[in-house]
Order: C-alpha cells, then structure tokens, then sequence
C-alpha cells in the first residue's frame, strides 16, 4: 500500500472518531439549555478562528481566485446542511433511526459515482453492505418509536448533504489545487454565516444557555474535534481514497459515539450492539486488507 493511500485510510478513521465525540461536549451543552443555532455558530465560528490561526502559523494563504470561490461557498451551504437536517431531524424521529438512515451516505455516493461512471470495487459495496447492516445492529429503535415522515426526509437529506460534500471534494477540476486548510475554512466560515442568519431570524441572544466557563469549554472542544479536526480529515481521505472509501470509514463515528456513551455516562451495551460493532469493524478491515480499485 503507497503512503497515499495509506495516509487517506487514517485520516478517513481519525474523521469518523473525531465527529463521532459529538455527544462528550454537545449533550452538556444541551442540558444547559443551549439552543441548537447557538451552538452550532460557535462550533462552526470557533473552528474557522482556530484554523485560520494555524494557517497563519504555517503562512498559508487565505486567499482564493474568484472561479473557486463558489463552489468552496457551496461546500460550506452542503456541510452545514448536513448539521441543520440531521438536528432537526431529532424533533421527528428517535435518534437511532436518525443514525440508521444518515448512514445511508456511503450507499448515496456509490450511486452517484455509478452515475459519473466511477464504479466502486465488489469489496467496496460488500463493505458498505456489512456496515450498513451493523449500524442497523446498533440503532434500531424500539417498536413503539413513533415514526414522522418530515424526520425521515431530513435523515436522508442529511445523508444527501454530507454525499455530495465528499464527492465534490473529491471530483472537482476547480477546487484541486485548493488545499484541504482551505476547502475547510471556506466551509466552516460560510457553516457560521449561516446559522448566525437562522438565529437572528429566530429571535433570541446568541449567548442564551452560555453561562459557565464549562459552556465555554465545551464549545471550544465541539469546534477543535469533532469540527474542524473532522473537517480536514475528512478532506484529506476523499482525495486520497475517494469519498466511496471515507464514507465507509464514516461508521467510526457512531461507534466512538456508543463507545462514548458507555464509558462517559453508563449507557447500557446490549449483546446486539456488540455484535453490530463487530461486524462494522470486520467490514472496515476487509475493506483495508482487500480494497480493490484504488480511487473510489
């Protein structure tokens, strides 16, 4: 295996463990009362001003030609779109079949390759396959979960959202010479734009449920790991490996986000959750060890 390659398969594990430490700083924020909009223009906001520090650092350039800058605008509406449908997909339906059907992604982009005549490999969609199928293992709600078709459509937009980011990431002529730094500054700074106007429009302050140094802490972590962290991880692994591979490797995130949830706040790990973590990971190796076609 070539460094390349090598190098895209970390970084698309370390994205999905670092996205999927969403609920260690995000369920306290929530318990103190923070509302959604609020904590995601800091977690986007944050982000941004970290990375844009770091840039810096490495005196890298902020700067992007007119002909690129839409489509960085772009990537930043689909990113944060992914955020917005998946939260307000919480208000319909339990968040076990949230996860289940955002996890449709990997099975989106494989379609949407096939569709640009980019065809994944039969170790490819076996893995997708199997962890899809795990997921099901370790999400499936409860038979008296109430059901609502807008919670539905929200879950797939969300997944619809997060595809189309990867893909055009991954197949876009205008943005390759762009570098991962900046593909995730544009995205994150356009993220907070964003949900500063849907906040303003709701009414309310953009410090509610902020009262403790704690918040403040939790705030910085959401944006340093599972934001920005992710973001670039993320960006690296879709160019490397093509985002039909990242979106495997994205099962890492629910499966830090159980792992998170036993240890950090005693939430139970049944026999079948088990199971469905180990079928995940199996997959993930036999994707690794077996990974046919090197660019999709």
């Amino acid at each position: 295996m070539d460094k390349r390659r090598l190098l895209g398969y970390i970084a698309g594990i370390v994205a999905g463990i670092s996205y999927g430490t969403n609920p260690l700083f995000g369920k306290a924020l929530m318990e103190s009362g923070v509302p959604i909009m609020v904590m995601l223009f800091f977690r986007y906001a944050f982000a941004a001003g970290f990375l844009a520090v770091l840039m810096m650092f490495k005196k890298e350039s902020f700067l992007a030609r007119w002909r690129e800058l839409g489509l960085l605008i772009l990537l930043g509406i689909f990113f944060a779109g992914s955020s917005i449908t998946l939260f307000c997909s919480y208000e319909f339906i339990p968040s076990g079949l949230a996860t289940t059907l955002i996890y449709l992604y990997p099975v989106i982009v494989a379609l949407i390759m096939v569709f640009l005549r980019i065809y994944p490999s039969w170790q490819t969609w076996l893995a997708i396959s199997a962890t899809f199928g795990g997921i099901l293992l370790l999400s499936t709600p409860s038979g008296n979960a109430q059901i609502r078709i807008p919670g539905v459509l929200l879950a797939i937009g969300s997944a619809l959202c997060y595809s189309l980011y990867l893909i055009v990431v991954n197949r876009s002529k205008r943005i390759r010479n762009v570098s991962e730094h900046t593909i995730t500054l544009y995205s994150l700074v356009t993220g907070a734009i964003l949900f500063a106007g849907i906040r303003a429009a709701q009414g309310g302050s953009m410090l509610e449920g902020i009262d403790t140094l704690g918040d403040w802490g939790n705030l910085i972590g959401l944006a340093i790991i599972p934001t920005m962290v992710s973001m670039l991880t993320i960006a690296i692994s879709s160019r490397y490996i093509g985002p039909t591979k990242t979106a495997v490797l994205g099962v890492f995130e629910p499966l830090t986000a159980i792992l998170i949830g036993t240890l950090m706040f005693g939430e139970a790990l049944t026999a079948k959750m088990a199971a469905g973590i180990a079928v995940c990971v199996a997959a993930v190796v036999f994707m690794i060890v077996k990974p046919g076609r090197k660019s999709v």
